[in-house]
């Protein structure tokens, strides 16, 4: 069985819809905070990260930053969301190691094909 894809979405009707659409497809989403350590993400042998990069704040950049410096959690794919407008937020998530940045607009219309994706490693496209 695979992994679940964590999610880190404070905004919990957010969550809902997230939630809601991978239920939908069969896939499992645990939510998460930016404080667990990348051991105990590791553990849970996740498919994937999701980043609300708005609503985690800073702390948010420093979790991915210590996900992409653990061996044990390097591997995991990020996918990062965020208001269009927030280029500095989009340039550091980038730097920090966000595998892919969305606008938050772009994530909600892609959601189903995304967590399809994210869930399925061998046919995993960068979206």
């Amino acid at each position: 069985m695979a992994g679940p894809i964590i999610t880190c979405v404070p905004d919990l009707f957010f969550l809902a819809k997230i939630r809601e659409t991978a239920k939908a497809l069969g896939v499992t989403i645990v939510a998460n905070d930016v404080g667990r350590s990348p051991a105990a993400v590791a553990e849970s042998r996740p498919q994937a990260v999701i980043v609300d990069l708005n609503s985690c704040g800073s702390s948010a950049l420093d979790w991915i930053r210590a996900l992409k410096s653990d061996p044990g959690t390097h591997p995991i794919p990020i996918v990062g969301f965020v208001s269009h407008v927030q280029n500095e937020l989009i340039t550091a998530a980038r730097e920090a190691g966000c595998d892919t940045i969305l606008a938050r607009s772009a994530f909600t219309q892609q959601l189903p094909s995304l967590l399809k994706s994210l869930a399925n490693p061998e046919a995993r496209v960068n979206p």
